[in-house]
């Protein structure tokens, strides 16, 4: 299953933060796009999270500037895409200000569990996952019975359909948490941060139960007819 869009809160809000987010994002990959190898790799290790840096005291900004840095186009497009999927309609929920301000806490939070886990680590995180896992976190709590759009692929048929929020992103996480699990005791390297995922996604979790009745208020638009193609 691939998301490719969800039911939109009622009402003519424009997601300016959510977008904003995704326009920064996007400059910084750019820009990433014109270094060499090697300032890649310097640039990834200023501005990433490495955990024994932050342990030592070293390089604190790195934890807001991650959350802007990406490692490649599936990587940014990925996430992007779910920002955009999830995060307008909690943006709706909570008002740019406060969105804005859970949007980056989540990510320090989800940086925090990382560090904790492997503080030794010297492999830099970057990505704006830890932030999103918030948001999704969130939006299952705000919307347990929303639906998501996604693509089902059967070998050369491609089907659209419709699957409850909070199954969708449930299945999700339960992958994340038992990946974290397996990663556990492994050597040092790059890969996925699972546990950046964990990290951001239980305020996000929190925040949802905060914000679910104002949710539940504002309604969502009815969910459209589900198509082949």
């Amino acid at each position: 299953m691939f998301p490719v869009g969800d039911q939109d809160v009622r009402g003519s809000h424009v997601p300016i933060v959510t977008w904003l987010l995704v326009g920064i994002n996007v400059v910084v990959f750019v820009y990433e796009l014109t270094l060499g190898s090697s300032e890649l790799e310097t640039f990834f290790q200023t501005y990433g999270v490495v955990p024994a840096q932050i342990v030592a005291g070293q390089n604190l900004f790195s934890l807001l500037a991650s959350m802007f840095v990406h490692g490649g186009w599936l990587h940014i497009g990925g996430n992007m895409l779910f920002l955009i999927i999830f995060g307008d309609n909690v943006e709706a929920v909570m008002g740019k200000v406060l969105y804005l301000i859970f949007y980056l806490t989540g990510g320090l939070a989800a940086s925090a569990l990382q560090i904790a886990i492997s503080p030794g680590s010297t492999v830099p995180s970057v990505g704006a996952s830890g932030a999103i896992a918030a948001v999704m976190g969130a939006y299952a709590l705000m919307f347990p019975g929303a639906r998501v759009r996604v693509l089902l692929f059967f070998f050369f048929i491609v089907q659209v359909t419709w699957v409850r929020a909070l199954i969708f992103i449930g299945v999700w996480f339960v992958l994340q948490f038992l990946y974290g699990l397996a990663s556990l005791g492994a050597a040092s390297q790059g890969g996925v941060a699972y546990w950046a995922h964990v990290g951001g996604f239980v305020p996000g979790v929190i925040a949802g139960l905060i914000f679910r009745a104002r949710a539940q208020r504002m309604g969502l638009e009815p969910v459209r007819r589900r198509r082949l193609f």
